[in-house]
């Protein structure tokens, strides 16, 4: 299949508004909320928008409302990720599965803006050509992520048959299919009320904002359990939340807490610092958000054992913990 066979179409027309007109990558922007608008001036300055039958390769270029404008998106290029020598905290690793405990600020795998540095790099490295999928996928052995801030568990395939049996559990997951589970510990501004319960609200992406989820109607189904473990902090200002996903959805921990009121600390995305007294305390000093995958269980994917691996804090949420308890009044 050729490059142009698999080019994607936008055809849009500019909608009413300033008679004078306005500028190009702007007006596409507005209308095709699914590219930037750094990525549609790319795409003007590669020639591949034009306006009224016509190529314009001026982001600047005034366009009237009411005018025809086409913008041929290619398919994205696939990364070919190269090793690099970055440490790896191993957990547990044999001829099919490697799982390591990922550190705050570690991307999973390349993508725009972080071409290399990545768990993926650090993995080719570690592991050769021994790697799932290697120079078959973008990214190799992953079939799971984390946030790039977030820490801890994850697994990797180390084979084509492993690949295979844990994706099929990851996808299962939203189903009674129970092999896989995955427990997180957060700390989150304020106290949440019930202390115990299930968030069950549908996740999709953001109507306006496309880099954040959001809870939306008739989006994909998603169930977080929650338990407050400790609090922390001046009363109801903090506390340490155990989660438990039923689905796998993303940021779905993150926009959970904070659609009941209890965003992550730290969390750059979903935290309003003017709600909660601890988010404008700690968000200066704890620049990620307070979120670490503490457990994780899945079935071994040739031998069929069941496995369970579990990490502690990192240190900079064990600092915010201990920042936050020694800020609880004596009782």
């Amino acid at each position: 299949m050729t490059e142009a066979s698999r080019t994607e179409t936008l055809a849009v027309t500019i909608p009413p508004g300033d008679p004078e007109g306005g500028r190009l990558d702007k007006m596409l922007a507005t209308c095709l909320t699914v590219l930037s608008r750094a990525r549609l001036k790319d795409l003007i300055l590669a020639g591949r928008v034009t306006v009224g039958g016509r190529t314009i390769e001026d982001p600047s270029y005034r366009v009237k409302p009411g005018t025809d404008v086409i913008v041929a998106v290619p398919p994205p290029r696939p990364a070919v990720p190269r090793p690099q020598a970055i440490p790896l905290d191993l957990v547990y690793e044999d001829d099919a599965v490697i799982v390591v405990n990922k550190p705050a600020g570690l991307t999973v795998h390349p993508g725009a803006g972080t071409p290399d540095g990545t768990l993926v790099n650090a993995l080719l490295a570690h592991c050769g050509n021994r790697l799932s999928g290697i120079g078959g996928v973008v990214r190799p052995g992953i079939v799971h992520r984390l946030d790039k801030d977030t820490s801890g568990l994850m697994v990797v395939a180390k084979s084509d048959e492993a690949h295979r049996g844990l994706a099929a559990q990851f996808a299962a997951q939203d189903g009674a299919d129970r092999r896989l589970s995955r427990a997180y510990r957060a700390v989150v501004s304020g106290l949440p009320h019930p202390t115990r319960g299930l968030i069950d609200a549908p996740i999709g992406r953001h109507p306006v904002d496309r880099v954040r989820m959001a809870v939306v109607d008739g989006a994909k189904p998603a169930r977080t359990r929650y338990r407050v473990a400790e609090l922390l902090g001046p009363p109801g200002t903090a506390a340490l939340v155990d989660c438990r996903l039923e689905t796998g959805r993303t940021h779905q921990i993150r926009v959970h807490m904070a659609h009941i009121g209890h965003p992550l600390i730290g969390d750059p995305l979903y935290s309003s610092v003017s709600r909660h007294k601890a988010s404008c305390i700690d968000r200066r000093r704890f620049g990620r958000q307070a979120l670490h995958a503490a457990r994780l269980g899945f079935e071994h994917p040739v031998s069929g054992e069941p496995m369970v691996f579990e990490v502690p804090l990192p240190a900079d949420m064990e600092a915010l913990v201990a920042t936050l308890k020694a800020a609880r009044p004596a009782v």
